[in-house]
């Protein structure tokens, strides 16, 4: 069985295509320049993804295409117009390639949504594939909008389409502000989130490829959409605690009422990394677990303790 993944050099996409690899899967990396990829994966060049990407060569006697490649979060934004980058990336690129996989015959697809499609925070339940979507990003509203196009094309093509919703994933080799949370942790940074009694669902990445193999190794219907999680949801001061376990550092966490780091984040102009921390944002996985018998394989703590392994020997 060959299987086609974008973004086969990314965070995910690596443990993506070691894992499918394990599996027994032949697999197959698109990627737009040489770059290392994981033993036993093979490159496919393509010139970008976008929604005039000449895809048949890549695609042509797959069995299988995992689509992880997308425009996430810019730092430094360029672009002159975001919204429309986000939009010709994520939503036209996807249906783009999802169509072409179709037409070569290509009988799997599965595509890497966000659970931000869901909205940004739960309040007092997790969400639930059954939530009415509220996407409020760029990042997320083009998420949103590749999803009702793959459902479109499940009504009108014999492929059969799995999309999943991860929330935040960590594991080795993790960046952003997981990275960030990382550093601080190993310094001994003094953090005030110890009032802090939120709830967050995560995922390890190694978690995330096995669900991608499980789904890829089971029947499928026309077009179906999963949350995913770890299974144990912890406040933003749990996860310090268990990072600084996990490296052997003190946590150093003390308290604050929330409502004084929200004026605080009010007056430095950190209003939305402030709602982040103090958020929760849960999710309800019992359908992916259900429909495929899933058990992550790595508990939370496994994943933490391998995430700050890889961190210390890395600095």
């Amino acid at each position: 069985m060959k299987v086609l993944v974008t973004g086969a050099n990314g965070f995910v996409g690596r443990a993506v295509c070691r894992c499918l690899a394990t599996e027994g899967w032949q697999v197959f990396g698109a990627v737009r320049r040489d770059v290392p990829l994981p033993e036993g994966v093979v490159a496919r060049r393509i010139a970008s993804i976008g929604p005039q990407t000449a895809w048949t060569e890549a695609v042509v006697g797959m069995d299988a295409v995992v689509h992880l490649a997308a425009r996430v979060h810019v730092m430094r934004e360029l672009a002159s117009d975001p919204m429309a980058e986000f939009f010709q990336a994520n939503r036209d690129g996807a249906l783009h390639l999802a169509r072409s996989a179709a037409d070569l015959g290509v009988r799997r697809f599965l595509f890497m949504s966000t659970v931000k499609v869901n909205g940004e925070a739960t309040f007092k339940t997790p969400f639930s594939e059954a939530d009415t979507p509220a996407p409020a990003d760029p990042y997320a509203k083009s998420k949103w909008d590749a999803e009702q196009g793959l459902h479109r094309l499940a009504g009108e093509t014999a492929m059969r389409i799995t999309i999943l919703r991860p929330p935040l994933v960590y594991g080795p080799g993790v960046g952003g502000n997981f990275l960030t949370l990382l550093r601080a942790v190993e310094r001994g940074w003094p953090m005030p989130f110890a009032a802090i009694d939120n709830r967050r669902s995560l995922i390890f990445v190694e978690n995330l490829a096995d669900a991608v193999a499980t789904a890829l190794g089971e029947p499928a219907g026309a077009c179906e959409t999963f949350l995913l999680r770890d299974g144990q949801d912890v406040s933003t001061a749990d996860l310090i605690s268990h990072l600084a376990r996990a490296m052997g550092r003190p946590s150093r966490l003390w308290p604050v009422p929330p409502g004084l780091l929200k004026a605080a984040g009010r007056l430095f102009g950190k209003t939305a990394a402030i709602d982040r921390v103090l958020s929760s944002l849960a999710v309800d996985d019992h359908a992916f677990r259900t429909r495929f018998g899933w058990i992550p394989p790595s508990t939370l703590d496994d994943g933490l303790a391998a995430t700050a392994a890889w961190y210390k020997d890395a600095i």
